[in-house]
């Protein structure tokens, strides 16, 4: 069973091969990264790590039973109560709820261990699997986004109502 994991030191070389293993399906939908992204990462890994150590973000991996990483999750911007949340998940469990099911658990620990009371989190229009997750995970449309130049629509969630949403 896959396991939600804050992300650690030694995650690195694991999450280099998934973002690397996924980056054409990753960049059929949003913006690639760029050769720059891959070539510093473990520089960039590190300066996540301090920023989560912060308090200003959190980030957490989907790993699989064989401990490849099925998916990012992540807050970010935390500040008022509120945070945004970013996620990508392999294309070879795309598509099969893992995603939305990992969506509504993040929730859940956004709002016991980061005490946040709203995620907001956006995409593009033409991201319809994208917009699926958010919308079976309970985020409402909330406004016009802009992405890397595409416009979108940024989603909210009211972390207070989910237990009225999703029980357990």
């Amino acid at each position: 069973m896959p396991e939600l994991q804050r992300l650690r030191a030694d995650h690195g070389p694991a999450v280099l091969a998934f973002e690397l293993a996924n980056r054409a399906y990753f960049a059929s939908s949003i913006s690639d990264r760029g050769d720059e992204y891959y070539e510093e990462f473990t520089e960039r890994h590190e300066a996540l790590l301090a920023e989560q150590d912060a308090g200003i973000c959190a980030f957490y991996l989907l790993v699989g039973e064989d401990g490849s990483v099925l998916g990012r999750f992540n807050l970010y911007d935390i500040q008022n109560g509120t945070a945004v949340l970013g996620y990508r998940v392999a294309q070879r469990v795309a598509g099969r709820g893992v995603a939305t099911t990992t969506v509504r658990e993040l929730c859940t620990l956004a709002a016991s261990q980061h005490s946040l009371r709203m995620l907001r989190a956006a995409t593009t229009h033409d991201n319809v699997a994208s917009q699926k997750v958010l919308t079976k995970a309970g985020f409402i449309p909330a406004g016009p986004a802009e992405i890397a130049g595409r416009s979108g629509t940024w989603y909210q969630r009211d972390l207070g109502r989910q237990s009225q949403l999703f029980p357990q």
